[in-house]
């Protein structure tokens, strides 16, 4: 299905010339590789380009929001993490089921499993806006300055949320929980 609006080539390379190196950098921010940093921004692009929301060819056309084109790299960013863990829970399922026993984050031990599921548990537990900064924080290995860009939020609101996640995960998680 051909895009909503065909656009001059000429103003797209313009628009992305002025622009392409900071939403590059921001999808770097977003992802842990750069080649999937590029993968999320030529995503990003085609969504916002198949959206409609820019028409390049009238008189004194729409270039797209430069906030919008963060928003839609944020999400394609959000999609393509989730995309890799249900392809890693796949993997590892695919594993256990043919007598492979290597765990990627713990040991294959029958308690460090069960300690792995808690944490899991628990972190699924979480409100959304405190699992999300957890996430970005520990495993998105992101500064809460980063956090708060992404989450569009102010940093210290991102710095509250992972003190008070890891608090209620400290209290869900008590050393009894985790030793039985």
């Amino acid at each position: 299905m051909p895009p909503p609006h065909s656009s001059p080539p000429t103003a797209w390379r313009q628009w992305f010339q002025n622009h392409g190196s900071r939403l590059l950098l921001f999808a770097r921010q977003q992802t842990r590789t750069p080649e999937d940093a590029e993968d999320v921004l030529q995503d990003a692009m085609v969504r916002l380009w198949k959206s409609g929301m820019i028409d390049f060819k009238a008189e004194g056309g729409n270039e797209p929001c430069l906030a919008a084109a963060f928003t839609q790299i944020r999400r394609s960013a959000i999609d393509l993490a989730r995309k890799n863990i249900r392809r890693a829970n796949r993997e590892n399922r695919a594993m256990e089921l043919d007598g492979v026993t290597d765990a990627v984050w713990f040991s294959d031990t029958v308690e460090q499993d069960e300690r792995s599921q808690l944490i899991e548990a628990a972190i699924q537990n979480l409100p959304d806006y405190y699992k999300e900064v957890i996430i970005l924080k520990i495993w998105g290995d992101l500064t809460f300055e980063q956090i708060a860009e992404t989450l569009d939020i102010p940093m210290n609101t991102a710095a509250s949320r992972y003190r008070y996640a890891l608090e209620k995960l400290r209290r869900t998680l008590t050393p009894a929980k985790l030793a039985s």
